[in-house]
């Protein structure tokens, strides 16, 4: 087969995989529902929930960065009331956080907030960050956003150990390769950063950033949107 696109044919392949993905999600939840009430909860509910929201958010990065490859990703901002916003990607993960017995809230500074940003876009960026924060945090995890120096500023905070020191040092090259020990590529931080950049106003472009500390002392992952 001369002339194969293999970039493309992963490209199809993780299309696929993300539609069968989401057929298999439909069919544990149909057969979760048939259970008898006392056996529909569990740690390997929560297991199950949690690797479902995983897997689904690596195959939307790896679809995104190849659209982005091919400069094939549509950009389509509009306002939003923010606070809308992130209470529907905690809604995505409610029976994730409940299974895990992690407390979930949203404090957003003002009543009205509004933000100008792809709302697919961003909130794939927000809901692969909440996946990975619920996999670290011990038993609560904040989204919060306010404005700051005339940017939305959106943080996300959980009250595990925290980034590692060198992943702080080095958060500007975030394809750092494959992590034997963690297991990370770092391609999350690299998606979180390009959908940043893609939000630009008045020529300044949208960036990412990574701390420890915050109102709950773990891992605090921020994105300023211009």
């Amino acid at each position: 087969m001369s002339g194969l696109d293999f970039s493309t044919v992963i490209a199809s392949t993780v299309h696929d995989m993300k539609n069968s993905l989401a057929m298999l999600g439909q069919a544990h939840a149909q057969w979760l529902a048939q259970l008898p009430p006392e056996l529909q909860g569990g740690a390997q509910r929560g297991v199950i929930e949690y690797e479902f929201a995983r897997l689904n958010g690596m195959l939307v990065q790896l679809l995104g960065l190849y659209k982005l490859g091919v400069n094939q990703l549509p950009m389509r901002p509009g306002y939003h009331e923010v606070e809308d916003f992130l209470q529907a990607q905690l809604a995505r993960h409610d029976e994730v956080l409940r299974s895990r017995g992690i407390a979930a809230r949203c404090e957003v500074a003002e009543f009205d907030l509004m933000g100008f940003f792809d709302q697919e876009l961003l909130g794939s960026v927000v809901a692969n960050v909440i996946a990975n924060s619920i996999r670290y945090a011990r038993s609560q995890l904040l989204i919060a956003a306010r404005e700051e120096d005339g940017e939305l500023l959106l943080s996300i905070n959980d009250d595990g150990a925290g980034y590692p020191t060198a992943m702080l040092e080095h958060q500007g090259d975030y394809v750092l390769g494959l992590n034997q020990s963690s297991g990370s590529t770092g391609l999350g931080l690299y998606f979180a950063a390009r959908i940043a950049e893609l939000h630009q106003r008045q020529a300044r472009s949208g960036r990412i950033e990574l701390r420890n500390g915050g109102p709950l002392g773990g891992g605090e992952f921020r994105i300023y949107l211009p």
